[in-house]
């Protein structure tokens, strides 16, 4: 089955994209794209998996590097495979035949070019993450590789959607006491409970960050499952586990 990819026009020219989860080998609640070693799938159907992604970028599958993650705001550079793969959420390259991946299931994957520079960057930013700062991270690091920031564009991909991101009050307590503006993000929902606009608060930091352009796919990993693959709905419908889909990006 031909795999399922979303790109987007601010990445134009640079080999990307953000894949669903159709097109896989992966079976049960992995059914189809699961790309995640982590999860408790089979280890070489997540192979079979990853060598697929690889192919449509044109890269040999131990050129689809990728970092252990762990909601940081830690970003590392790429220059070959790593193994073991260091504990970050975004790496950074200028190097040829080198494609950076990051895995999400509601949280939001970033892609970042510089293509007159030829450097290109890609965050996994769930909301600790991003409140910490990974996305300045990532582009600070792409800087330190010769990067401009007037020069990066950056796009956010399938992520949880605000009206499916339900979170309590000491949630929305520890991002206004980073910023009192950050009340902007947070709608009320029932009772105590809150709505946390996820990409656009991502969105609002990437713009913040003076780069050339910024931009969300607006695709709610939630609210299709069909296409994507999500921690909260797994949750919600008592799922042993989920997968994780892939975005990934290359010179």
């Amino acid at each position: 089955m031909t795999l399922d990819i979303i790109t987007n026009p601010l990445l134009e020219g640079v080999p990307h994209g953000f894949f669903t989860r159709l097109g896989g080998a992966s079976s049960g609640v992995f059914k189809g794209l699961n790309c995640g070693y982590g999860s408790s799938d089979q280890r070489d159907i997540v192979t079979i998996n990853r060598s697929r992604v690889a192919g449509v970028l044109g890269v040999d599958a131990d050129a689809l590097i990728g970092v252990h993650q762990v909601h940081s705001a830690d970003a590392v550079t790429v220059t070959g495979p790593l193994s073991p793969p260091p504990k970050a959420d975004a790496l950074v390259t200028a190097r040829e035949g080198i494609a950076l991946s990051i895995l999400t299931a509601d949280c939001q994957p970033v892609l970042f070019a510089d293509t007159q520079a030829r450097v290109i960057g890609a965050a996994h930013a769930g909301w600790k993450g991003a409140l910490d700062g990974v996305l300045e991270a990532t582009i600070a690091k792409m800087e330190s590789l010769g990067a401009a920031r007037a020069n990066i564009t950056a796009v956010i991909g399938p992520a949880i959607s605000q009206p499916n991101y339900e979170v309590g009050p000491e949630f929305r307590d520890t991002f206004i006491a980073a910023d009192p503006g950050f009340e902007r993000f947070f709608l009320q929902g029932k009772g105590d409970r809150f709505h946390f606009d996820l990409p656009g608060f991502g969105l609002f930091q990437l713009k913040q960050s003076g780069i050339k352009a910024a931009a969300w796919t607006h695709h709610c990993t939630y609210a299709d499952p069909e296409r994507f693959f999500s921690y909260r709905r797994s949750v919600h419908e008592k799922q042993a586990d989920y997968g994780r889909l892939i975005a990934a990006i290359r010179l």
